[in-house]
C-alpha cells in the first residue's frame, strides 16, 4: 500500500470528500429551509452573542438570544394569528350575508323566470365535496405539521450551537482552507459586505418600507390590510417593483366605492412617504455595504424562491452576490496563489 502513487491516495481522498458531502447534503434537503433560517438568524444574532458572551458565558448567552428569537417570533405570530381570526369572523359574518342575499336572488329568479332554482343547495354541496378533499387530506396535514414541528425545533437547536460554538467552527474553517489568512481575511470580509448589504440594504428596507405603505390601508379601511401589508413587505424585495403592486390597485379601489378623498389621500401618502424610503432610505443604507446591482436582487429574489423555497427570498441574492464577491478575489489574489509554492 505504501508504493501507491501520491495522485492514487489523494484522489481517494477527495473521493470520499465528495461522497460523504453528498450524502451529507441528502441528510440535510429535507430541512434546509430550518437550516438556513437558523443560520439566517444566527448571523443577525452574532454581535449581540459576541457582546454578552465575556460578560456571562457563551452558554448562558446562546441559551439566552434563542429566547430572544422564540419570544421575538412568537409575539408577530400571536398578533397575525388574532387578525387572521378578526378577519375570520368577518368573513363568516359576509357568508351568512351572502346565503341570506341568495335567498332574496332566488325568489327574483322564480318570479321573472318562473323556473325555481336552488343556488343555496347547490353551494352547500360544493361545501360539502370540498370538506370531503380537506379530511381525505387530513394524513397530509398531520404530516407537514409534523414536519415543521421537528424542523423548528432542529432550527431552535442548531441556532443555540451557531451561536455557542459558532467562532470556533471559523477557526476551524479558517484553518482547513488552503488559502493564506489575509486571501481569507478579504473573502469572508466581501461575503460579510454582501450579507450585510442584503439583510439591511434589502431585507430591513423591504419590511420599513411595507409597513408604512400598510400602515396607509389600514388608515383608509382597505379590507384585509394585515395580509395585504404583509404581500407589500414581500414585493418591495424586488427592486423596481415594490409595494406599488398592492396601493397602486387599492387606490383604484377606493375609487370605485366612492371614496375619491380617500384614494387621493393613499395616493398622495404612499407616493411620497412609501416613495422616499425606496428612493432615499435604501441607498444610504446600501452604500455603507457591498453594491449589489438591482439585477442581482431580482434575479436573486425570484430564482432564490424557487431554489430555497421562502429562504430563497434572502438567500438567493446573498448566493449571487457570494459569487460576485468570490470572483473578485479570485482577480485579486489568483496570480499571486499561482506563484506561492506549498510550505
Amino acid at each position: 500500500m505504501e508504493s501507491l502513487p501520491v495522485n492514487l491516495r489523494k484522489g481517494y481522498l477527495l473521493v470520499l470528500v465528495v461522497v460523504f458531502a453528498y450524502l451529507s447534503l441528502l441528510l440535510l434537503l429535507p430541512f434546509l429551509q430550518y437550516v438556513l433560517a437558523a443560520i439566517l438568524i444566527a448571523y443577525v444574532l452574532h454581535p449581540l452573542q459576541k457582546r454578552l458572551a465575556p460578560r456571562t458565558s457563551p452558554t448562558i448567552s446562546a441559551f439566552a438570544l434563542v429566547a430572544l428569537a422564540v419570544v421575538g417570533f412568537l409575539i408577530p405570530f400571536v398578533v397575525v394569528t388574532g387578525m387572521i381570526a378578526d378577519d375570520a369572523v368577518r368573513i363568516a359574518q359576509a357568508i351568512d350575508d351572502g346565503a341570506f342575499e341568495l335567498a332574496q336572488l332566488e325568489e327574483t329568479i322564480e318570479e321573472t323566470t318562473g323556473i325555481e332554482v336552488d343556488l343555496l343547495s347547490e353551494l352547500l354541496s360544493a361545501g360539502q365535496e370540498l370538506g370531503t378533499i380537506a379530511l381525505e387530506r387530513t394524513t397530509a396535514w398531520v404530516g407537514v405539521a409534523t414536519h415543521a414541528l421537528i424542523g423548528i425545533g432542529l432550527a431552535l437547536f442548531l441556532l443555540y450551537y451557531l451561536l455557542k460554538d459558532g467562532r470556533a467552527f471559523v477557526d476551524w474553517l479558517r484553518e482547513t482552507t488552503p488559502l493564506p489568512a489575509d486571501v481569507q481575511d478579504d473573502l469572508y470580509g466581501e461575503l460579510d459586505d454582501v450579507m450585510g448589504a442584503v439583510l439591511a440594504g434589502h431585507v430591513l428596507i423591504a419590511i420599513v418600507e411595507g409597513v408604512i405603505a400598510g400602515l396607509g390601508l389600514f388608515a383608509t379601511g382597505i379590507p384585509n390590510a394585515a395580509f395585504w401589508t404583509f404581500v407589500m413587505v414581500i414585493l418591495s424585495l424586488i427592486p423596481l417593483i415594490g409595494a406599488f403592486l398592492v396601493w397602486g390597485p387599492a387606490v383604484g379601489y377606493l375609487l370605485l366605492t366612492g371614496e375619491p378623498l380617500l384614494a387621493a389621500g393613499l395616493f398622495v401618502y404612499s407616493a411620497i412617504v412609501v416613495g422616499l424610503c425606496d428612493d432615499y432610505l435604501r441607498p444610504i443604507v446600501v452604500d455603507r455595504y457591498a453594491d449589489l446591482s438591482p439585477a442581482i436582487i431580482i434575479l436573486g429574489v425570484l430564482g432564490g424562491v424557487y431554489a430555497f423555497g421562502i429562504m430563497g427570498l434572502f438567500f438567493g441574492p446573498v448566493v449571487l452576490g457570494a459569487f460576485a464577491a468570490t470572483l473578485t478575489v479570485v482577480d485579486d489574489h489568483y496570480d499571486r496563489l499561482e506563484d506561492e509554492s506549498p510550505t
